[in-house]
């Protein structure tokens, strides 16, 4: 096949993966946000609409309304910097209004450029396009990728944004080769070569800061990266470049700031609970045995070692990447151990390691389907077995693509099947009813779901949330004495609701103490019990 035609050929596939990618996940739009942990979605919902009457003309709105938002959306913790909400209430200023359909195309116009730089990635680090075709196929299929990559939460923007920086990242370590080469031809060369490395590194180191800067949990895996490269390409030599200082500057200095310069309170807060008090979870082989599962519940263990071999097939400076990629991955698991086994979009990020690192093995299957060998080791450039073998060849050749096409399609229809397999457009209606029901301005402690954002959102209600009998709790050595509890939390609340009643049933000391006051109002899933009598 000519070069021209199989470059059209490589265009044309990568187009309609993109446009596959991008369809699974526009599918089903405008459902709420409740398809996939709604807990972290409504924050950023929350957060985002406070944002949005922030910034909302007074003649388009009215203060009450302004200051019950911004009440409202101080409830939820802020450890992170609220990029994507802050994106997502101005595009509703813009649009005329409150949309929970724009941030989701927003996370998927993210995931989907940085699909692009994927591609490219995969492409140089096994020098064949098929396989980067299906290294970035799995990235955009997966259909755990699909329903957290559109989701609103910062974590897909963090991982775009990452992996674009180590996409250019990777093409500043492949302009030191050049440079080599540069410098024994001629000075222009070499001074264009300089040129080169300094915007790579200057993108690189841009676009894993904004990374780090949107959530700082991605460093582990920028850094491991970063590492990884850099002692590939100048060995020993790293610290007298000064590409390397001002690329170091650029990805910790915005996020050193805003994390432990400007919100150390939150920070603080953050490490405490959830790196600190958790750490007695990383010595015991319960915990490394529960996160491997979870992994497995979400990429398949099978892929998970075939990526992990990949690593080891992969050329030196592809092979240097990602063993600093997974070593990153490895600590950054370390550092948040609860997480590892409960927290799915806690891994969105290794969805692009994986798939670079299935690479490598696609790389080395294409080569083995096209080597042109048959049955015994027989080459078919040997004459005798020409015919034959070309014939058996093109059908184990054909039966491949076809086992390929099936799989994209399955895990396709599979990832198209998740997203559309509920419907969420009930719930505003219900939670508003449920808000209706409690009298205006009445002060309200909630046993509820999601933090009680459901209700805050839905139902524009602010309210203060009763202790959750959880598997959490039970690390932290954390036990609910109910009427202790009680006595503190519900003194100056005039109404207890309930909306959680499996929570209810755990607590059956909570349960006796409601069963003392009358009920003021119940209905479809909830009960209010009146504390002023």
């Amino acid at each position: 096949m000519p070069p021209l035609l199989r470059a059209r050929i490589g265009l044309a596939l990568l187009i309609i993966i993109l446009a596959l990618g991008g369809l699974l996940r526009l599918l089903d739009l405008t459902d709420p946000p409740l398809d996939f942990h709604p807990t972290r979605q409504l924050r950023n919902a929350i957060i985002a609409r406070g944002i949005y009457y922030d910034i909302l003309p007074a003649e388009r709105t009215d203060e009450s309304t302004r200051a019950l938002a911004d009440s409202i959306a101080r409830a939820p913790a802020r450890y992170e910097p609220p990029v994507t909400e802050t994106l997502a209430a101005v595009t509703y200023l813009i649009t005329g209004g409150e949309n929970l359909a724009i941030p989701r195309i927003y996370s998927t116009l993210f995931w989907l450029l940085a699909g692009l730089c994927l591609y490219d990635l995969a492409r140089r680090i096994t020098d064949s396009t098929v396989a980067a075709l299906l290294s970035l196929t799995y990235y955009l299929v997966l259909p755990f990728a699909v329903q957290a990559s559109r989701s609103f939460q910062p974590d897909p923007l963090m991982t775009a944004s990452a992996f674009i920086g180590i996409y250019f990242l990777y093409r500043w370590s492949e302009e030191f080769g050049i440079r080599e080469l540069a410098l024994a031809i001629s000075d222009s060369k070499l001074s264009d070569s300089i040129k080169t490395s300094w915007r790579y590194a200057l993108l690189a180191s841009i676009f894993i800061s904004f990374a780090v800067f949107v959530k700082i949990f991605i460093g582990f895996i920028a850094g491991g990266a970063a590492i990884g490269l850099v002692l590939f390409t100048l060995k020993g030599k790293f610290w007298r470049s000064s590409q390397v200082w001002t690329m170091l500057a650029i990805m910790v200095i915005p996020a050193f700031l805003f994390y432990f310069v400007g919100n150390t309170g939150s920070s603080s807060e953050y490490i405490t609970n959830w790196s600190v008090d958790m750490f007695k979870l990383i010595t015991s082989t319960d915990f490394y045995s529960k996160w491997l599962a979870f992994l497995g519940s979400l990429f398949g263990l099978t892929i998970l070692f075939l990526s992990l071999a990949g690593t080891f097939l992969a050329a030196p400076r592809g092979h240097a990447l990602l063993i600093g990629l997974w070593a990153g991955y490895l600590l950054y698991g370390l550092s948040v151990p609860f997480q590892m086994y409960t927290h799915s979009y806690y891994h969105i990020q290794l969805t692009p390691i994986i798939a670079l690192g299935l690479g490598p093995i696609a790389e080395a299957i294409i080569a083995k389907a096209s080597a042109g060998r048959v049955g015994g080791g027989v080459s078919i450039r040997n004459e005798r077995y020409s015919t034959a073998a070309v014939s058996r060849l093109a059908w184990w050749q054909t039966a491949l693509i076809a086992l390929t096409v099936a799989v994209i399609g399955f895990e396709s229809w599979v990832s198209r099947s998740v997203l559309i397999a509920e419907d969420f457009r009930a719930e505003p209606a219900y939670w508003q009813t449920i808000s209706d029901a409690i009298p205006a301005d009445a002060k309200v402690i909630a046993l509820t779901q999601d933090y009680g954002y459901r209700l805050m959102y839905f139902g524009w209600r602010k309210i203060s949330l009763w202790p959750l009998a959880s598997g959490l709790a039970e690390i932290r050595g954390n036990s609910i004495s109910a009427e202790k509890s009680f006595a503190e939390l519900a003194a100056d609340k005039d109404y207890f609701l309930v909306t959680a009643f499996n929570q209810l049933n755990q607590q059956p000391d909570l349960e006796k103490i409601l069963s003392q006051y009358p009920i003021a109002a119940q209905g479809d899933g909830f009960v209010l019990y009146d504390l002023r009598k």
